[in-house]
């Protein structure tokens, strides 16, 4: 059985994916690579592992910038405490963090910082008791076969879906240079600010013309393995790791459903190398949410200038989760939603997130919709202007005052008038 691993950003971010990834991997407020993300602070650590382990799912600490010798310390204490809470592995890059872990006893995986791309280096970090060896996205698939056949005891770990660096698997130094020149810009320390997504304008001085003119030519499309999940099963790959710390829960939520769809159905036999029909369907469904557009990366070839995305830096996707209204009141299981956008109707799937100081999320169908204590099977549409109040049943305890109700549509829809040429059609989010 391949392993599902999810990131996660903070609480919500585990709620969405709890249904579908096997693991999460999450950072300390220091020291990973994802400073700017939410991150934990030492009180959730011991909350957030007892919830994974009584859902039977693991929980990676991610420990893997470099460290300086005045964070020795730190570092010690913060494996300590991992491995005090039984976090299942840390996740590690620097030398100093591998000593530690072994010293303390803390099951450790190397990084894709380290950039092990050959089956030397696999095999050397496999003799110092790493148990699992994440390779570098650098590596082809003819290579990921290679380095899985010399290893005994290793497992190997490679990304299959999310943001790809222009650089080398984020050893890079071009947004500490460009935007201030010390750590606090670091991607090295988790404080890369994307220098490589902007447009820009490259001049050859030699021969006197202009390479690129206010163009993204370092702007990455985004990683998409689905397709090749047989092939990569086949090379000897245990784990699948989705990217994603700095993304949202739903975008955790939609991704590793996909994933798990697609993992199950090559459990049944159903998606061999040879019968790949749902792949069109699946990559559509990842479509949806947060994207570049998508690369194969480098699993069959250098990366080109077609793997990269030069019109725009951030989202493709026109789907967006759309705000219906808050909840105003609940007593369980029933909620007082004051709605602000749109309808809602019985049977409608939606998704009830809280703010950031609620951990709320939940998706659900909508099963008993009351307006003026009348039971209805759909609401007139409401806007800020003319809200309109309803009472509903939940599945789960929300929080008043700061849940809300969201549909995921097709932000680009229309509404048409219906005729025999054109009926109205919304598409909602259904599971």
């Amino acid at each position: 059985m391949v392993e599902l691993l999810a990131p996660a950003k903070n609480i919500k971010s585990i709620k969405a994916g709890l249904e579908y990834a096997d693991s999460f991997y999450f950072g300390f407020e220091k020291y990973n690579m994802r400073i700017q993300a939410d991150n934990f602070t030492l009180q959730d650590l011991p909350k957030v592992v007892t919830l994974l382990h009584d859902s039977n799912k693991k929980a990676y600490l991610t420990t893997n910038i470099l460290f300086y010798e005045e964070e020795l310390e730190d570092l010690r204490k913060l494996l300590k405490f991992a491995q005090s809470i039984e976090f299942d592995a840390a996740i590690l890059h620097d030398v100093a963090a591998v000593s530690y872990a072994k010293e303390i006893g803390i099951p450790f995986h190397i990084s894709t910082q380290a950039n092990v791309s050959n089956s030397v280096s696999a095999k050397f970090y496999e003799s110092l008791g790493a148990e699992r060896i994440i390779l570098a996205r650098e590596c082809s698939l003819s290579h990921i076969r290679k380095i899985s056949k010399e290893l005994h005891k290793a497992e190997i770990e490679v990304f299959v879906h999310g943001a790809m660096c222009t650089s080398i698997s984020g050893r890079c130094y071009f947004s500490q240079d460009v935007c201030g020149g010390d750590d606090a810009f670091s991607a090295n320390r988790g404080r890369c600010v994307q220098p490589c997504r902007r447009e820009w304008t490259v001049i050859d001085n030699q021969n006197n013309e202009y390479l690129y003119d206010g163009v993204r030519f370092m702007n990455s499309r985004d990683l998409c393995l689905i397709e090749f999940i047989p092939e990569l099963i086949q090379a000897g790959v245990k784990v699948f790791k989705i990217e994603g710390r700095m993304r949202s829960p739903h975008y955790v939520y939609w991704v590793t459903k996909i994933y798990r769809e697609a993992l199950n159905e090559f459990e049944k036999g159903n998606f061999t190398i040879d019968n790949k029909k749902k792949v069109g369907m699946w990559i559509h469904e990842l479509k949806k949410v947060y994207n570049r557009g998508f690369t194969q990366g480098f699993l069959f070839h250098r990366m080109q200038a077609s793997d990269h995305q030069p019109k725009s830096p951030t989202n493709l996707s026109h789907w967006r989760l759309i705000k219906l209204g808050t909840i105003t009141s609940y007593n369980n299981p029933i909620g007082v939603v004051q709605l602000t956008n749109g309808f809602v109707k019985e049977g409608l799937r939606i998704l009830i997130k809280g703010d950031t100081q609620s951990d709320t999320f939940f998706h659900q169908n909508i099963q008993q919709l009351y307006l003026n204590g009348v039971r209805v099977k759909m609401t007139k549409k409401a806007s800020e202007t003319h809200p309109i109040s309803v009472s509903m049943k939940f599945n789960e305890p929300v929080n008043p005052t700061s849940d809300s109700l969201y549909l995921f549509t097709n932000a680009t829809y229309k509404h048409r008038k219906s005729s025999s040429k054109h009926k109205k059609k919304k598409e909602y989010y259904q599971l």
